[in-house]
């Protein structure tokens, strides 16, 4: 291995990595892996972010996301070249420990732990509002206490979140069955909530007037650029295909396809269906519907009937999301753990389900938790500062490893290097300077508790630490 003698600048061998054989049963395909990326995928954005995104850029809000999915499709295409080549899971972390040396990896590893544990916790909020507009649809009622955190709801005394904590609880309990079993319902769930979204599509496009299209931008470009920052955190998970990769057949093939597949598939229905609700509603009146958009659209069209489909194909969508960001979040520790820079319990395998039960019960148990008891919608844009952090450690490590090592054999190649992971930096980082500065502030102090654990614990039992003591 290449071990530098300054700690902090030691590096994984990418070479030496070719051969690992994984401990995890491979399940996945091309299809399954598309499933994944489109459960990541389709859910908050379309669901709740859309009517936030379109009272900040108007009937612009289209444009916001093909501006969001650019980046992501930059990011994509590096994210394939390292998914298709080095076969262990991971994600970004794994690429930057091959590139970056530890520290960076460490920071990065962290970092996507942020992301999708709040990611997960953050859905549940939305999840928990759909699921309990559908219970009113017969009649039925939580009692005010239980049905959200603390302070969340002006005028309604409310101490937990029940339904966001029992989801999540659900969700952990299926993915310590094993990614067999887990694969299978995700692929249901998908299927059925594409089918949703296209009803709305056929549905709502009859009702369309373009003169709600004019101004396509009332607030300029700079309401659509603020729109793509905070309609970003609908691409978030896309990335946890990579996170699949020692459980995946054929990665070198199956990757690459998976996540240009369900990004381009999201990125049309995304365009859609913003393009319909802003040509239906009038941009302003979401301000009046802020928590159920797409439902609202029908409803105002006077589909009741079919807003009630809606709904549930809103539970289903995050549902899904919540399902691949915890899975995400999982094998994201399991990699750190199993490098010695998390404690052994993260990378635990359960020999009756190969999956690493004990690390997804104590990350769903916190995640249950933290959708329980703290309104955390304020904490959706700390999700996007991680993933775009990580979209451009990726992107920088492709013209790193482009320049140190150009012989390697790699099955998927980024194309146009280096103009594809300059632009995949270039819009990342714009977009990271459209986020608001209490973000900043919150990822910082994340960071610096994730500085307390990498040279209290992870610096010393790095297993390349106790490879250069030997």
């Amino acid at each position: 291995m290449d071990i530098s003698h300054n700690r902090l600048l030691r590096k994984k061998d990418i070479r030496a990595m070719l051969h690992y054989h994984s401990p995890l049963h491979k399940e996945m395909k091309t299809f399954d892996l598309t499933m994944l990326g489109i459960g990541a995928i389709i859910g908050t954005g379309i669901f709740v972010l859309a009517g936030t995104g379109a009272l900040t850029a108007g009937p612009g809000l289209m444009i916001s996301f093909v501006i969001a999915a650019i980046a992501c499709l930059f990011a994509s295409l590096c994210y394939a070249e390292f998914a298709a080549m080095v076969p262990e899971s991971g994600s970004a972390y794994t690429y930057s420990y091959t590139t970056l040396r530890e520290i960076v990896a460490f920071i990065i590893g962290w970092d996507l732990m942020l992301e999708y544990l709040f990611a997960v916790s953050t859905v549940s909020a939305g999840w928990s509002g759909y699921f309990q507009s559908f219970l009113a649809g017969f009649g039925l009622k939580l009692p005010a206490a239980v049905s959200a955190a603390f302070g969340s709801t002006p005028g309604v005394t409310s101490y937990f979140n029940l339904p966001a904590f029992v989801i999540i609880m659900l969700i952990t309990l299926l993915l310590s069955v094993g990614v067999k079993e887990t694969k299978r319902v995700n692929n249901v769930m998908v299927v059925v909530k594409l089918a949703i979204v296209l009803l709305f599509i056929f549905t709502a496009v009859r009702f369309i007037k373009p003169a709600n299209w004019t101004p396509l931008l009332p607030f300029g470009m700079k309401g659509v650029f603020g729109a793509a920052s905070s309609v970003f955190f609908a691409f978030i998970g896309f990335d946890a295909i990579s996170s699949s990769v020692e459980e995946t057949l054929e990665p070198s093939k199956t990757l690459p396809r998976a996540m240009l597949l369900s990004l381009g598939i999201c990125t049309v229905l995304y365009v859609a269906v913003s393009a319909i609700m802003t040509g239906v509603v009038p941009f302003r009146l979401f301000a009046n519907y802020i928590d159920h958009p797409i439902s609202a659209v029908l409803r105002y069209s006077g589909q009741n009937w079919i807003a009630g489909i809606i709904d549930l194909g809103a539970i289903l969508g995050m549902t899904t999301v919540m399902l691949v960001c915890l899975y995400g979040q999982t094998r994201i520790s399991f990699s750190m753990s199993r490098d010695g820079l998390l404690p052994p319990i993260f990378s635990a395998i359960s020999k009756r389900t190969d999956a690493p039960v004990k690390s997804t019960i104590l990350f769903g148990t916190i995640a249950a938790i933290l959708g329980g008891f703290i309104p955390l919608a304020e904490l959706a844009e700390l999700v996007n500062i991680g993933t775009l952090t990580a979209f451009v450690l990726v992107s920088f490590s492709i013209l790193h490893l482009r320049k140190t090592q150009p012989d390697l054999h790699r099955p998927f190649r980024t194309p146009w290097v280096p103009f594809v992971p300059v632009m995949s930096i270039i819009c990342c980082v714009f977009l990271l300077i459209n986020l608001k500065p209490i973000t900043w502030l919150q990822f910082v102090i994340w960071l610096c508790i994730g500085m307390v654990v990498y040279f209290s614990y992870s610096i010393k039992h790095s297993k390349l630490n106790r490879a250069s003591q030997k």
